[in-house]
């Protein structure tokens, strides 16, 4: 069982949605992003999406892209983020940690040695965006032997066609995305998720979690209340940008949590 899988059965018990909050490894250098990781679980998170910084995110809007940008030019890579999830691990054993990016700089490393510092560093899950179920052997089979979930995202043009082949391989969770498009485009509509949750519910017995969309203690409470939880990245990180000093950031991320948790 991994940490992911022990945090969703400690809230199923609790009868408690999870709330996961995404921010970018490095944003906007490294000391103040460790800082913000880890005051996350104090916060009210329940699982930590952390954000490798690349070149070409494809998948995010503008928010997230500059976020990325800025980590980089501060010095962040492949390596600090893994040094940051160990640093975090240090004083915290129980929060699940899920990388989230894209396959380049992975593939760069070479997928063995990553799989082995990632477990090495407390990583507990992965999303990667550009890797589909077709590629199943190219990294997620991997990731799975070396303990890790490889979590998928499930979007509004997934048909039930499609669905199953998503669901293959997928563990820890499924990552609904509430919109087309891209991160922080649009808002999330509690009445258009709920139905597409439970249609990818009637598929699988892991945890269904939305994101994209979520910018408010009162959506996240809405898209908890019709799913396994809410996850919000694009507001988080607008506030970082903002130039908010730390408490501040986290008392944001805690209200966002507090409205998932009264779900």
């Amino acid at each position: 069982m991994t940490r992911i899988d022990a945090k969703f059965a400690d809230l199923l018990a609790a009868g408690q949605k999870a709330f996961v909050a995404y921010v970018m490894a490095g944003d906007p250098d490294y000391a103040t992003s460790l800082e913000i990781v880890k005051g996350l679980p104090a916060a009210g998170v329940d699982i930590i999406e952390l954000g490798l910084p690349f070149t070409d995110p494809m998948a995010d809007g503008p928010t997230i892209q500059l976020a990325g940008q800025r980590a980089l030019e501060a010095g962040q890579t492949l390596q600090k983020t893994l040094a940051m999830a160990a640093e975090f691990r240090k004083s915290d054993d129980t929060t699940p940690i899920v990388l989230m990016g894209y396959y380049n700089p992975i593939y760069s490393r070479g997928v063995d040695r990553f799989l082995a510092e990632a477990k090495a560093a407390g990583i507990d899950g992965l999303i990667i965006v550009d890797l589909p179920p077709e590629e199943d052997e190219e990294l997620c089979i991997p990731a799975q032997k070396a303990g890790l979930n490889f979590i998928r995202l499930a979007t509004p043009t997934t048909d039930d066609k499609r669905l199953p082949k998503v669901l293959t391989n997928t563990s820890g969770f499924v990552y609904y995305v509430s919109i087309t498009g891209i991160t922080g485009a649009a808002a999330a509509e509690a009445g258009d998720v709920g139905p597409e949750v439970a249609r990818i519910k009637a598929h699988t017995d892991l945890p269904v979690i939305v994101g994209f969309g979520i910018r408010t203690p009162e959506t996240s409470k809405a898209i908890a209340s019709v799913a396994d939880g809410a996850v919000v990245g694009s507001a988080i990180v607008a506030e970082i940008a903002a130039g908010k000093p730390v408490s501040e950031v986290l008392d944001f991320v805690r209200s966002l949590a507090d409205g998932a948790h009264r779900a």
